[in-house]
């Protein structure tokens, strides 16, 4: 009898070893490293369980020879999906989407399974083919182009797709599937790359694209060696939180197009709905005009938005105040409120101060200061900022408005969304033709404190 390979492998991190032991020299992680069973394929075996015979020898080819106009990529039929790949699905790009548990991976596959006018093979390892059936009726009507299967060996997903040649992969999911040539558990390291390596190894010779769906782990990092992320071509990130009905898709990863693109969906009763507008649903309707508020022009990479910033200022109950966000980076707040202290003269040191950007969602981006410095002064003085005001300007140590980028997108933004006023900074180049919108230009925080 042939004698059993085994290694060991970090669960955590993908990293191998020969022997066990406690910690993980990668990611420092402890008690992650497990003994996975190994057996080697053949090489007959390998050729023909991905790719069907197999293939002679691709040549080297002058790069300005390779032609690429007969790929052109495939419409998704999802405005918000097509703009965070780059316009499209590329043929024969691998994609991985992760997402928390219940927070509508699933659902957004199989509501594109539907909807696409290619042949769409859904393989799912975690519910029956009833299951989705149901989940397909709350979502659209009948599809002639999507087939369901529901299957979690490689080797006989792939005898099912040269039958069917579909236009289009999706593997719910990635952690559920398993190959014969490991005897590992499926959802282990080694089955993991294994099984991703043949789902590669056959998108690259068919041209078909595979999207896979993945899990993610307590730490929202995607579960799996980290040569998962390295092996695929685009990593797409679905976040929201569950209690509320937006859902936000980002690219991490993008070899086919930039990763600062941004999709917005609204789950509802029959699916996923695309956001056409995002400022319309992140700024919340009031009845009067309440204290603390004030509006936000942002940017998600070349998609400007109106955000709500919320700050609550009240007098410090304990000994030291305190200091909480949600949305927005922590840090920043601590600088914007020691600039306040320093250039404005506001006492704020005894007095605890909340943050909340609505909706949600997180913003990093460095105009939104000036949103926040006005929420912290209006809750202050317990006063109500004019709702037809926004704000967009970077705030400085010495109190200085900072310029921002691509102002102009972010005017014309709020003039559309019918704002009266926009305070920007001094020092930015504006080419615009008068519009309705009135433009203030600020160039230190304490003409904002004045106007205000």
């Amino acid at each position: 009898m042939a004698k059993v390979k085994t290694t060991f492998f970090c669960q955590s991190c993908g990293a191998q070893y020969a022997k066990w032991q406690g910690q993980c020299n990668v990611c420092k992680s402890w008690n992650t490293i497990a003994e996975e069973v190994l057996q080697k394929p053949k090489k007959e075996d390998w050729d023909t369980a991905t790719t069907g015979p197999a293939k002679r020898a691709s040549k080297p080819l002058k790069i300005s020879e390779i032609d690429t106009a007969k790929t052109p990529r495939l419409n998704t039929i999802d405005v918000e999906l097509n703009r965070v790949l780059g316009g499209g699905i590329v043929p024969g790009s691998l994609i991985l989407l992760g997402g928390e548990p219940g927070i509508g991976k699933s659902t957004l596959m199989l509501q594109l399974a539907l909807k696409l006018p290619y042949k769409t093979l859904y393989v799912s390892g975690e519910e029956s083919q009833k299951q989705i059936k149901l989940r397909a009726q709350r979502i659209s009507p009948d599809s002639e182009q999507c087939y369901v299967l529901t299957e979690t060996n490689t080797q006989q997903i792939f005898k099912q797709i040269e039958g069917l040649k579909p236009d289009i992969l999706v593997i719910d999911s990635i952690q559920t599937l398993h190959s014969d040539f490991l005897e590992a558990s499926a959802g282990s390291v080694s089955q993991i790359k294994q099984t991703t390596t043949e789902l590669m190894k056959f998108a690259k010779a068919t041209a078909t694209p595979v999207v896979l769906i993945g899990h993610i782990t307590k730490e929202g990092s995607i579960a799996g060696p980290k040569i998962l992320e390295h092996m695929v071509d685009t990593v797409l990130q679905f976040e929201g939180d569950r209690n509320h009905v937006f859902r936000i898709l980002r690219a991490h990863k993008n070899r086919f197009g930039s990763t600062h693109e941004l999709g917005i969906y609204e789950m509802q009763g029959d699916g996923l709905r695309e956001v056409q507008n995002p400022s319309e649903v992140l700024i919340s309707e009031k009845d009067t005009p309440l204290s603390g508020n004030a509006i936000a022009v942002t940017l998600e990479g070349m998609r400007p938005l109106l955000v709500e910033v919320q700050a609550l200022v009240s007098s410090a109950v304990y000994g030291t105040p305190q200091r909480s966000t949600t949305g927005f980076n922590a840090k920043r707040l601590n600088m914007l409120l020691a600039v306040l202290e320093k250039r404005a003269g506001f006492r704020l040191g005894a007095k605890d101060v909340f943050l909340n950007i609505t909706g949600g969602i997180r913003v990093d981006d460095p105009a939104i200061d000036l949103a926040v410095v006005a929420a912290i002064l209006s809750s202050n003085a317990d006063a109500a900022l004019t709702e037809k005001y926004c704000f967009a300007g970077e705030v400085g140590l010495s109190g200085e408005i900072r310029p921002v980028q691509r102002v102009e997108q972010r005017i014309m933004e709020a003039e559309k969304l019918g704002f009266e006023a926009i305070f920007i900074s001094k020092h930015n180049k504006l080419s615009l033709k008068p519009t309705k919108i009135k433009i203030h230009l600020l160039s230190k925080i304490e003409a904002l404190l004045n106007f205000l």
